[in-house]
């Protein structure tokens, strides 16, 4: 019987590329589905034999956890050497097309909320 072993939804393409590449060096026997035309479908992989369960979840979360530890440490290096873009670095990037967002923000706001304002007169 066949078992979802890993959900592909949101799953970045380099993730789900190593993922496949764990599977196929273990000699893990699987199949994916796509999400479909409309993202009805499950995109996921899963397993063809249910047995491989054991051997293939504990790799599949030793993977995730090197791939979370990595990731943790690009970021502190990231933060160290400045990189890190927070709300007040684009700002200071890009002063006017942050303004024109916050307008276009303000306006479409203004519209949603007038009708409502003015109910009761």
């Amino acid at each position: 019987m066949t078992i979802k072993l890993f959900s592909l939804k949101g799953v970045p393409q380099d993730e789900a590329k190593d993922i496949r590449e764990l599977l196929n060096q273990n000699d893990i026997d699987y199949y994916e589905t796509p999400g479909g035309l409309w993202g009805l479908s499950v995109p996921a992989i899963w397993l063809k034999n249910e047995d491989q369960l054991r051997a293939a979840y504990p790799l599949i979360e030793k993977y995730q956890a090197d791939r979370r530890l990595k990731a943790k440490q690009e970021y502190e290096s990231s933060k160290k050497e400045g990189h890190i873009n927070a709300i007040i670095h684009k700002l200071m990037e890009d002063p006017i097309h942050f303004l024109v967002y916050l307008a276009i923000i303000i306006i479409v706001l203004y519209f949603s909320i007038k009708p409502f304002l003015y109910f009761g007169e």
